[in-house]
């Protein structure tokens, strides 16, 4: 399923445009994930707290890990 590379509209690569989209929406989910943990603990339900945090530790790698690609791709 191959499509035509768009970069010349936006002027950046569609795989490092998707670097930087996958990046911000791992630190936007970061975000959104902390309102969620403190509505369920405001709720006392811990069990959701917990997924919640689990999915924002990952969430977190994901953004420090687009992050460092992104750095070394950009001082190179």
């Amino acid at each position: 399923m191959a499509t035509a590379e768009t970069g010349h509209i936006t002027g950046t690569k569609d795989k490092d445009y998707n670097l930087i989209w996958f990046t911000e929406a791992c630190l936007d989910n970061t975000l959104r994930l902390d309102s969620f943990i403190q509505d369920a603990e405001r709720d006392g339900d811990n069990e959701v707290a917990e997924l919640f945090r689990r999915a924002q530790t990952e969430s977190r790698k994901g953004a420090d890990q687009g992050k460092q690609l992104l750095a070394r791709r950009l001082s190179g």
